[in-house]
């Protein structure tokens, strides 16, 4: 590329970080001794930096979610994950059933699984449902993480309260009516209280975890691997594993976890580099892709002084990208975005601004908005070189630069590592951590209305309270809001979300880039993994054929 990523503009560029990198490949390696190479391994090499915190809501992103929350820990709405040919919707999880009150409809009951155990052995019933609501929403409770809050509390914002009915009934109150209250308990997994106590902090807990799923953690050792293995009380026959044990080891760096691929270190990478794809085909690797719901996008700053808060600028960075030539330079994994969800998705709707590679428009409305060759415009956007969805940010973000600047834009990127992107996303665009940008690049799921449009537009959602970073208030979006939330008939939901996607994209509010279609690479000896259109995945269908 001719213009590459500044190398002297974020902390992750250094030697320091070249260094990191190196540890990571070098841990890769060291992860996969002894009890790794045991016969049915399936050895996993993530994109996170660091092993997925096994204490119920993890960190490393949804990346963590994938590999560690929903294998170790469950929650008690869940996906169906068992097909690669249909959208992917809420079945029962730890809850058997749910169902509004038509009476007052902030009121929602959960009747639970019974017959359900923790890895510890201890029962799951509502009373250990109160507990790990407690732990993420109440600071007064023993048990309270902040950590664990921080990846749990904004995914259930209109939670208000809530209690064990009797032990298999658990009863949730909002505050105000919220019908997609099933999509967002689908991100609160349950820790085992009776192992919280006996390890007596959730420090102590990451070495004796303990939750309901099909895998439970044999090993943990920070930076290296999570060793798991198939819980063998596992309260559903059909999804326990044959497996002998999962190995899940990070490595940000793509060149590594190739390497490591083509060396038999490991069975399976996540998000290969588009320039490995076809060599690694033709030594006999499985590539597995599938579109599902998902945007790699620029979320803007509409602060006071962010150049993103003039709407003619926002549109001219969206008409600037090439997302073809992007698409050929991902060796065709993705889809190019013209909004937060695709245009096959039923909540596109018809808006009237068209998400195109234009940049003789996108010039034109720079020089409306004052801009032009002697007067360029400066912008800083936060980037990471790796992490959770983020497919290949490095080369995608060089591409961005150079479309940037051929209208008149100049971007300096601030690189940080995955977790810290994070942490100043969630902290907001005020917060002292943004230095300066005005922008930030994380990937966003779009598997449901809240995660998908809501949460990031919300003016009641700002950060740190909500994942809403750029501030951005409007009174429509917030009316459009709460009518989704509080339409419980899906024909007349559907026209709202429509509605605010159709605002998302006239109003140009994201930079919206591409669609992953989540590529992975196996060696021939994984059989059995179907992938879901969606980003969690169900692991335990996977062998290893020798």
């Amino acid at each position: 590329m001719k213009n590459p990523i500044p190398r002297a503009s974020g902390p992750l560029p250094s030697l320091k970080s070249m260094l990191r990198l190196s540890l990571a490949a070098a841990a890769l390696s060291i992860g996969l001794s002894g009890a790794a190479l045991a016969e049915g391994s399936l050895r996993i090499a993530m994109t996170s930096s660091d092993v997925p915190l096994p204490n119920g809501q993890t960190d490393q992103g949804a990346e963590g979610m994938r590999f560690m929350g929903y294998q170790v820990f469950e929650a008690l709405v869940a996906y169906d994950l068992s097909s690669a040919d249909k959208p992917v919707t809420l079945i029962p999880g730890l809850a058997s059933e749910w169902s509004v009150d038509p009476e007052d409809q902030t009121k929602w009951t959960f009747t639970l699984r019974e017959g359900v155990t923790f890895h510890d052995g201890s029962a799951f019933d509502a009373h250990a449902v109160v507990w790990n609501f407690d732990k993420i929403l109440n600071p007064d409770a023993a048990q309270y993480d902040e950590k664990q809050s921080a990846q749990g509390r904004g995914r259930i914002p209109t939670v208000a309260s809530y209690r064990a009915v009797d032990d298999m009934t658990f009863e949730i109150t909002t505050t105000a009516p919220d019908a997609l209250i099933p999509y967002q308990i689908a991100w609160i997994v349950m820790s085992s209280p009776a192992a919280y106590e006996a390890a007596g902090s959730w420090d102590a807990f990451l070495q004796s975890p303990a939750g309901t799923g099909p895998f439970k953690v044999s090993e943990y050792v920070p930076r290296e691997r999570a060793v798991l293995v198939p819980y063998d009380g596992y309260w559903n026959e059909d999804r326990k594993s044959d497996l002998d044990e999962l190995v899940l080891m990070p490595a940000p760096d793509p060149s590594a976890r190739v390497a490591a691929l083509r060396s038999g270190q490991v069975d399976w990478i996540e998000a290969p580099p588009p320039d490995a794809l076809d060599s690694l085909k033709a030594a006999g690797f499985t590539i597995s892709s599938n579109v599902y719901p998902h945007v790699w996008p620029w979320h803007f700053s509409m602060l006071d002084g962010s150049p993103w808060a003039d709407e003619r600028i926002r549109k001219a960075a969206n008409l600037a990208i090439d997302r073809e030539g992007m698409k050929v330079l991902l060796g065709g994994m993705m889809v190019p975005a013209k909004g937060m969800v695709p245009e096959t998705s039923d909540w596109f709707g018809t808006p009237e601004f068209e998400v195109k590679y234009d940049p003789e428009a996108a010039i034109a409305l720079m020089m409306e908005a004052g801009y032009g060759p002697d007067n360029r415009l400066k912008v800083k956007a936060i980037i990471s070189p790796a992490g959770s969805g983020q497919m290949q940010p490095m080369l995608m973000n060089e591409l961005i630069q150079q479309n940037l600047a051929a209208i008149g834009i100049d971007v300096e990127f601030d690189v940080r590592d995955w977790n810290a992107l994070l942490a100043n996303w969630r902290a907001g665009a005020k917060d002292a951590s943004t230095d300066g940008a005005q922008s930030t690049n994380s990937s966003y799921f779009s598997q449901d209305p809240f995660t998908s449009l809501m949460r990031h537009i919300d003016s009641r959602l700002v950060a740190p309270k909500g994942t809403n970073w750029g501030y951005y208030s409007n009174p429509e979006a917030d009316a459009l809001i709460d009518q989704i939330r509080t339409t419980f008939d899906p024909a007349e939901q559907l026209e709202a979300i429509q509605a605010l996607h159709e605002l998302y994209v006239n109003d140009a509010l994201f930079l919206f880039v591409a669609h992953d279609v989540a590529p992975r690479a196996m060696a021939p000896e994984v059989q059995g993994f179907v992938q879901a259109q969606n980003w969690f995945q169900d692991l335990t269908p996977v062998t290893i054929e020798e």
